[in-house]
């Protein structure tokens, strides 16, 4: 394995999970996945030109304009517009479906039977801690490209929306917030997109991390309300390996996270509708997307960093 890839193995959810600070956390999952890049994934993120004024003592001079004194003999600085730097506004669903893990539903009585010699190691993390994440790498990624991040984190309600800035301080918010999240509510998708889509008054782009398990048809408009003001979308559906696969082996006992509603089922019996119902579920989302421009990324826990990472920056590459 050459050096370029071998930092790879590192970046899996169950290894990252032992990292307890966040922010060293972030900071790993970006410097490792760019010492794999031979490209910088820098080009055209940073402060736009805006226009020229005449150099002042005190001026640094590496933005001076050569080319322009070349021509007039005279010093001008390239002046630069704060304004046009790009913003991204990551959005966090924090709803208690988040806080689902291969490990906590096999710590329910009689699953760990059901799940044969599959380790719970395979997925260590649960939704939300892995959401929780790659929000804070993106947010690091965004920082270190000079670039304004925001984040707001739902469920039923908007409980977290820290504005857009293009500072350490801000990212130590950002940080601080993913930290201490605390998935108790019910989801309401749809309705706090709405809401936060009104906070959004300049284009940018929107950063949406859920598991988007809420009214489907509600969700996809809240979705093109970003899109019609313009902005660039990019939503990561992130889901447990179970929640796509479903169970085999005896008879269980399935709890709703959010109503605590309770079934019986047996997994051999529905294992096939299931799988079809998610699979119609998955593709109703990214056909919707696709559609819409909206840039589509499903993301399971047992994913490695940098592969979500790459199809996030290969998005942004495509516009530069």
């Amino acid at each position: 394995m050459g050096k370029e890839t071998e930092y790879r193995k590192y970046l899996k959810p169950s290894a990252l999970a032992k990292i307890s600070n966040l922010e060293l956390k972030a900071k790993f999952v970006v410097e490792g996945f760019m010492a794999g890049l031979h490209k910088s994934p820098y080009h055209g993120f940073s402060i736009e030109f805006a226009e020229h004024r005449q150099y002042m003592p005190g001026d640094d001079i590496r933005f001076l304009d050569w080319k322009v004194f070349a021509r007039t003999d005279k010093y001008f600085i390239k002046q630069y517009e704060e304004e046009t730097n790009l913003k991204a506004y990551i959005l966090l669903d924090i709803s208690k479906s988040m806080d689902f893990s291969f490990r906590s539903m096999k710590k329910q009585s009689g699953l760990k039977k059901i799940f044969g010699k599959k380790s719970a190691d395979d997925t260590s993390v649960t939704k939300l801690e892995y959401a929780s994440y790659l929000g804070a790498s993106l947010a690091y990624l965004m920082l270190l490209q000079r670039d304004a991040v925001s984040l707001a984190t739902y469920d039923t309600e908007v409980r977290k929306f820290i504005p857009p800035r293009s500072s350490n301080v801000n990212l130590k918010y950002i940080l601080k917030e993913l930290s201490g999240v605390n998935p108790v509510g019910n989801t309401g998708t749809a309705e706090c997109l709405h809401r936060i889509a009104e906070k959004v008054t300049r284009r940018g782009v929107i950063i949406i991390i859920s598991d988007l398990l809420d009214n489907q048809e509600e969700v996809i408009k809240s979705l093109r309300h970003f899109r019609y003001d313009k902005n660039e979308v990019i939503v990561f559906h992130v889901l447990d390996p179970v929640e796509i696969t479903f169970l085999d082996g005896n008879p269980v006992r399935l709890v709703d996270a959010e109503t605590k509603e309770e079934i019986y089922s047996k997994p051999y019996d529905v294992k096939n509708e299931y799988a079809k119902t998610m699979e119609r579920f998955i593709k109703n989302y990214k056909d919707a997307c696709i559609s819409n421009n909206i840039d589509y990324v499903l993301l399971t826990t047992e994913t490695p960093f940098d592969i979500a990472l790459l199809k996030y920056l290969n998005k942004r590459s495509k516009n530069y």
